[in-house]
């Protein structure tokens, strides 16, 4: 048997076992899926887990296309508790049936000026996020997309209209480290390109964790990649905690932190932040002037101390233009 073949165009490596599924028009799996003019909709009878240690792969066809198998099950999730609640009994969080309108509702009601599309992967739910972003941007507010970063040219286009701002996780430098947790690095670096190219508001998080991303060497090449993209936009080195499936490395420590901060700086980038250990980062929480070192926006953890940057977003001191969305 060969080891390749065409399936619509594309070539894929043939599995040793083939199988294939007939529908007759009387059957009950027939009845079962839905079809459209263009295609069969097939509803999933189990989700299964199995350990595995090895490269994960997403087969694609030509045209339009879709799967459901876009996000990365990742075992260092430190958000486990919310994005896997409906895959994983232990988050005990029940997910609640909501409106576009009254999501936006409930965000004016708490006086929010800002939405986002988050937990799980939002980028498996682009339709939902705008149709909320619609709703949102027509209520005044800012919208925001927080992902993973495994995007494409088309749905970022799709995406545009309707988003401010749009955050991506960059795990790791390494294509190895990114096979591991299910993802490909190049997918993600191109992203963060596409997404500044666009004009979103991007900014990019880091989650360092030691033995697997924290070496001088990979933080400085992160920080460098992000600098050749745009030096203003914000990286944020966040400390890991050991949580869900991730549990052999240790937390990262203030120390750590500062000095990916330190080499985000020196990579040439203006607005580098530590995460996840209030209190104890010193100035690496709040946002300072990249002209005048004025200092803009003072931070404890999520709380805003000070807030000196107005909608013009101009420095108070020099009235040097700070790039961001401002409100």
């Amino acid at each position: 048997m060969p080891e390749q073949a065409t399936i619509q165009g594309r070539t894929v490596r043939r599995a040793p076992h083939q199988y294939t599924v007939v529908w007759y028009e009387s059957s009950s799996a027939k009845r079962k899926a839905v079809e459209t003019e263009d295609f069969y909709l097939i509803p999933l009878r189990k989700v299964g887990f199995i350990e595995y240690d090895g490269d994960v792969y997403n087969m694609e066809v030509e045209e339009e296309h879709d799967y459901l198998a876009s996000f990365f099950a990742v075992s260092n999730c430190q958000n486990w508790l919310t994005s896997q609640a409906l895959r994983d009994d232990a988050a005990g969080t029940a997910p609640r049936v909501v409106s576009a309108d009254r999501l936006v509702s409930m965000a004016r009601e708490c006086g929010a000026r800002m939405v986002g599309s988050s937990y799980n992967e939002p980028l498996i739910t682009a339709e939902w996020a705008v149709e909320v972003f619609g709703k949102a941007r027509g209520a005044g507010l800012k919208t925001a997309f927080i992902s993973n970063g495994n995007a494409t040219p088309q749905v970022l286009d799709y995406l545009r209209p309707w988003t401010d701002c749009y955050k991506i996780d960059l795990k790791t430098m390494s294509d190895r480290g990114y096979r591991q947790l299910g993802g490909v690095v190049g997918n993600i670096l191109e992203t963060v390109r596409m997404v500044h190219e666009r004009g979103f508001w991007e900014e990019v998080v880091t989650l360092v964790i030691p033995g697997f991303n924290d070496s001088e060497e990979e933080l400085r090449r992160a920080a460098e990649f992000i600098a050749s993209v745009s030096p203003d936009i914000p990286w944020h080195v966040t400390a890991f905690h050991q949580d869900y499936r991730m549990t052999e490395n240790a937390n990262t420590t203030a120390e750590q932190l500062v000095r990916a901060c330190e080499i985000g700086r020196a990579s040439g980038l203006k607005f580098i932040y530590a995460g996840n250990l209030p209190g104890r980062v010193g100035r690496w929480e709040n946002t300072y002037c990249p002209a005048c070192g004025e200092l803009l926006v003072e931070r404890y953890g999520y709380q805003i101390r000070k807030m000196r940057v107005g909608a013009d977003g101009l420095c108070p001191a020099c009235a040097t233009k700070i790039p961001g969305v401002w409100a």
